[in-house]
């Protein structure tokens, strides 16, 4: 992951909204959820939801797959993972037992 690629990454995800409904599609994967059970738990509109769906969607971290009538809305674990290891690719300068304690809460995961 490059540095733009990586601050359009967080800049999705700097909105409670976004954040929380992608820390909900986390939660729920690999399964996903529809975007009526998001908009249910978001309690916002299913217009103003999909506003916040497609700033995810354009960073890459949420897809859709039509199932049915349905659009699945899920987390893109990948994507995640690019992040998680930019920013910390050059974590410790070089000294893993600095970093051991964020490793072990990542692992839990």
């Amino acid at each position: 992951m490059e540095t733009d690629s990586a601050l359009a990454t967080l800049a999705a995800l700097a909105h409670p909204t976004r954040l929380d409904a992608f820390r909900l599609l986390i939660r729920h994967e690999p399964e996903g959820l529809s975007t009526g059970q998001l908009v249910e738990a978001s309690k916002l509109s299913q217009s103003t939801l999909s506003t916040h769906l497609a700033v995810l969607a354009g960073a890459g971290l949420v897809t859709a797959e039509k199932r049915g009538r349905q659009q699945i809305q899920r987390a893109n674990i990948d994507r995640l993972r690019a992040l998680m290891s930019f920013l910390v690719k050059d974590c410790c300068q070089g000294r893993p037992e600095l970093c051991e304690p964020l490793l072990a809460e990542l692992t839990c995961c």
